[in-house]
C-alpha cells in the first residue's frame, strides 16, 4: 500500500490561453476527454493504494473537488497551499499530513497532475518496481528514459546498480545542444521526471536534515489545521513563512538515500504547445485539430477552437489558438515565448493573463458573453442543489431571466420560484440569494446596470463554500 500525492499547484502559462492563472493546464482535457488531473488519478486503477492526497492553491479549490467529485472518490483530503513555496515545502505538509492520518513510515507516491504517461501498464510496473526500495528507506526518482537530446529538461546521471534502481551520481540542469546529445549518447543520463516514490518519515527526516527552516516551518503550519468540506488549511502566517525551494535542491541532490529508476512510458510534462502536438493524436498530414476546424493543404500545424470556426489554408508547423476572448497565433518554434506574451499582459492589468471569458465557481459556472459601459451580461449555469450566497451589491442592479430549469429566488427575505421564460429583478441593495432546487442544471441571463460591475462588488452574508 502507498497513498498516492498528486500536486496540482502551478499556472501553465505557455499554455495560454488554453491555461490561465485560475483555471491551469491541470484541470484542462488536453489530450482525452479527462482532465489531466483526472488522467494522473486513472492511471492508478489497478494498484493497491490508500485514498490519494491532492495538493492546491486556494484559488483552484473548487475546481479540483469538483473533477475529483466526478471520478466518483468518496473519500479524498485536498491539502490547500495557502502561498506558493516550491515543491520540498508542498511535500512536506503532505508527509506529515499522510504520518497523521496513516503511520509514520507511510509510502509516498508524489505526482504532478499535469504531466502525460501513455503507457500506463510501464508506469504501473515502475511503481510497483520501486515500492521496496522506498520501504527499505530510499527516496526514488523516477528517471525518464530518455528519446531525444532534449534541452528543455534537466537531468539525472545514473551511479552504481541497486536492484531495478541505480544510484543518483549527480542532477544536472538543462544542457545546451551538444551537451544533450553527449547525455543522450552515454546512456547514463535520464530525464527528471519530478516524480518520486519514499517513506513519509524518511523524507521529513532528511528535509530536517538539510533544510531544517523548511521542516520547521512546515511543521509550525500543520500545527494549525483547519478542515472545511473535503479541504485542509493550514496556518497561512506560519506558511508564508516558509522558504521556497524545490525537493531536487533542498533534499535529492544532497541526500546519500537517493536512488533512480527508469521509467520508459511515453512521459511527457506539456511544457507548451510544441509538447502538447507531439503526445496529441493526428491526421494523415501531422495536424492536430480541436473544434470547429478546417485545414487546407496545412502540415504539421495544431489549431485548437472553443467557440467559432476557424480555417486554414497553406501553413505549416503553427499553433492556432482560438478562445472565447482571445487567439494565439504562433510559430512552433516559438511557441515558448508564450510566457512573455503572459508576463505582458499581466504588467498592463489585462485580465486575459488570469481569467477566461468562462469562471468556474464552486456551484457552477458563468460566461460574461457582452458588457459596455453601464451593463454586463452574463450565462449563467448553476449546478443540481447549488446555491450562491446570500448577498448584495452597492453599485448595481440584476435582471434574471431564465432560460431552463427551476430557480429559488430570496429577494430581502420574499422566496419565489421563477422557471423557464421567466424573469425577476434584483434592485440596487437588495438582499438576495438564487438556488437551484432542482434535478438538472439551471441556465439563466444576467443582466447587470449600475456603475460600478466589478466582482468586487459583493456584500456576502452567508455562504456554503466558506467564502462569506
Amino acid at each position: 500500500m502507498f497513498t498516492p500525492v498528486i500536486m496540482a499547484g502551478g499556472s501553465g502559462t505557455r499554455l495560454w490561453p488554453l491555461s490561465r492563472g485560475n483555471f491551469p493546464k491541470q484541470f484542462l482535457p488536453l489530450t482525452g476527454e479527462h482532465t489531466m488531473l483526472q488522467q494522473t488519478v486513472l492511471r492508478l486503477k489497478g494498484l493497491e493504494h490508500a485514498s490519494p492526497l491532492f495538493i492546491c492553491n486556494e484559488d483552484h479549490r473548487f475546481i479540483a473537488a469538483e473533477q475529483v467529485r466526478q471520478l466518483g472518490l468518496k473519500k479524498a483530503d485536498i491539502l490547500l497551499e495557502p502561498v506558493g513555496r516550491n515543491t520540498a515545502p508542498a511535500i512536506a505538509l503532505a508527509a506529515m499530513r499522510a504520518r497523521q492520518q496513516n503511520n509514520a513510515d507511510t509510502v509516498l507516491l508524489v505526482l504532478a497532475a499535469d504531466h502525460v504517461i501513455t503507457d500506463t501498464k510501464a508506469f504501473q510496473q515502475a511503481t510497483e518496481q520501486a515500492l521496496p526500495l522506498a520501504q527499505d528507506g530510499k527516496l526514488v526518482t523516477f528517471g525518464i528514459v530518455p528519446a531525444s537530446a532534449e534541452t528543455g529538461y534537466g537531468y539525472i546521471k545514473r551511479g552504481e546498480q541497486v536492484g531495478q534502481a541505480f544510484t543518483v551520481q549527480r542532477f544536472v540542469e538543462k544542457p545546451d545542444q551538444s551537451t544533450a546529445e553527449q547525455y543522450l549518447q552515454s546512456g547514463e543520463y535520464y530525464w527528471n521526471s519530478g516524480m518520486f516514490m519514499f517513506r513519509a518519515d524518511v523524507y521529513l527526516q532528511q528535509l530536517q536534515q538539510f533544510r531544517p527552516d523548511i521542516y520547521t516551518a512546515c511543521e509550525a503550519a500543520m500545527a494549525e489545521q483547519t478542515p472545511d468540506l473535503e479541504f485542509v488549511r493550514v496556518d497561512k502566517a506560519a506558511f508564508a513563512a516558509c522558504p521556497a525551494d524545490s525537493i531536487d535542491y533542498a533534499v535529492m541532490e544532497r541526500t546519500e538515500h537517493a536512488v533512480v529508476l527508469p521509467l520508459d512510458a511515453g512521459w511527457n510534462d506539456v511544457g507548451g504547445f510544441a509538447a502538447l502536438w507531439q503526445v496529441s493524436a493526428k491526421d494523415a498530414q501531422d495536424n492536430v485539430l480541436n473544434g470547429d476546424v478546417l485545414a487546407l493543404d496545412s502540415h504539421g500545424t495544431y489549431i485548437h477552437s472553443e467557440d467559432k470556426l476557424v480555417a486554414a489554408i497553406g501553413v505549416e508547423d503553427l499553433i492556432v489558438i482560438s478562445t472565447k476572448d482571445a487567439v494565439l497565433v504562433a510559430h512552433k518554434d516559438k511557441a515558448q515565448q508564450v510566457k512573455q506574451i503572459v508576463n505582458q499582459l499581466a504588467e498592463a492589468g489585462r485580465s486575459e493573463a488570469v481569467f477566461h471569458r468562462e469562471v468556474y465557481r464552486p456551484w457552477g459556472k458563468y460566461d460574461s458573453v457582452d458588457n459596455g459601459e453601464r451593463f454586463q451580461v452574463k450565462r449563467i449555469t448553476v449546478k443540481p442543489g447549488a446555491k450562491l450566497s446570500v448577498q448584495m451589491h452597492h453599485h448595481r442592479a440584476e435582471h434574471w431571466i431564465v432560460v431552463s430549469g427551476t430557480a429559488r429566488v430570496t429577494i430581502d427575505d420574499k422566496e419565489q420560484f421563477v422557471t423557464e421564460n421567466q424573469s425577476v429583478y434584483i434592485p440596487i441593495t437588495a438582499v438576495h440569494a438564487l438556488e437551484n432546487p432542482g434535478k438538472v442544471p439551471l441556465e439563466l441571463i444576467e443582466v447587470q446596470s449600475g456603475s460600478y460591475l466589478g466582482e468586487d462588488d459583493i456584500v456576502r452574508f452567508a455562504d456554503r463554500y466558506g467564502r462569506a
